[in-house]
């Protein structure tokens, strides 16, 4: 590191320190007090590129946000950013990857709302230190908790004054995929269940297909912390399932969130137990359909983009599908900057 600043960003500011994904990357841990779900001390963990190359910040600034079993890894991401001129900051939610700590349910939280925390923090912290909007992208459940975010910010005073630019929504989880039934009896028993076993876990089997996909030492070419994003996935909470249940409840009910979206998604679905050549093109997650369907309940300009041969994550497709996906982002974010001068 060196002692120059770029922009109003200062590497030496002692508030962070070094990330394990190494150079140009650094961490500061956001204090969050005692867990409102009572699993002790909560933190999260803002997580900034600062490349000693780094163009001047003439773009918003990105920050990210992960899915359920996630966190931020995706270095390329941060690094298509920093190239067209944005400074990228990725934020590790309360209990998941960086923010974990020991005796901590991983991604657990009994309501969205509680994430409003770190999520205006870090906010406030990529505006102070770079004196730009804020581009919010995110990703999966990521999606959901960013869309009732800005809906709640639009409610107080407005999205947009808060300083945020606009939404990058990748594979957005709008409802709960699986047979009709778990949508509508199955609801109210998650509901249920859910209020009074908040830590019991949903039965099921295990399915590591998407990992598989995904884990470079399986069938996928990336390299990330199977501590942090096993491959099996984290265990579902009930209490958890139950405060998502309640957050597309309130989205399907329509929201405003007062900032233009781009919402990426693949062309497909692909459901499997086991990893066959399907799942590498397709999403094995999410129902499509579904985010499709739900896409007109952010209350504001949206592009909806299928992206064909897409997995879940549509920046951790292959080579030539994650460009597709760049060139159709970049190409929003240049008419996003046009509409943003009126």
């Amino acid at each position: 590191m060196t002692n120059e600043t770029i922009g109003t960003t200062d590497r030496t500011d002692e508030q962070w320190r070094s990330d394990v994904l190494g150079t140009g990357y650094q961490q500061r841990t956001l204090p969050l007090g005692t867990d409102p779900d009572g699993e002790g001390e909560v933190v999260a963990t803002l997580v900034r590129y600062l490349p000693e190359s780094a163009a001047p910040a003439a773009e918003p600034t990105v920050l990210y946000l992960h899915g359920f079993t996630d966190y931020f890894f995706q270095e390329h991401l941060a690094e298509h950013f920093a190239a067209r001129g944005h400074r990228f900051y990725a934020l590790d939610l309360r209990k998941c990857g960086r923010s974990r700590r020991e005796g901590q349910s991983a991604h657990y939280v009994s309501d969205l709302a509680l994430y409003d925390a770190e999520l205006n923090e870090a906010l406030r912290i990529a505006r102070a230190e770079t004196g730009n909007d804020v581009l919010i992208v995110a990703h999966s459940t990521g999606g959901l908790i960013a869309a009732l975010w800005l809906d709640r910010l639009e409610a107080t005073g407005g999205a947009a004054a808060a300083g945020v630019a606009g939404v990058v929504l990748n594979s957005p989880w709008f409802d709960l995929q699986g047979p009709a039934y778990y949508r509508t009896v199955g609801t109210p028993v998650i509901n249920a269940v859910g209020r009074f076993r908040a830590f019991a876990q949903l039965p099921g089997g295990v399915s590591t297909a998407y990992g598989d996909s995904l884990h470079h030492t399986r069938r996928g070419e990336w390299d990330y912390n199977l501590d942090w994003k096993p491959l099996a996935g984290e265990p579902v909470r009930l209490g958890w399932l139950r405060a998502i249940r309640q957050g597309q409840a309130r989205l399907h009910q329509g929201l405003a969130i007062g900032v233009p979206a781009l919402i990426l998604r693949s062309r497909l679905t692909k459901f499997a137990r086991e990893h066959s050549p399907a799942v590498d093109v397709a999403d094995a997650v999410l129902d499509v359909r579904q985010i499709q369907r739900w896409a007109g309940c952010l209350g504001e300009r949206t592009t909806i983009v299928p992206i064909d041969g897409a997995r879940h994550d549509v920046f951790l497709s292959s080579e030539a599908v994650r460009a597709n996906a760049f060139t159709e982002t970049d190409s929003w974010l240049d008419w996003l900057a046009t509409y943003r001068k009126g």
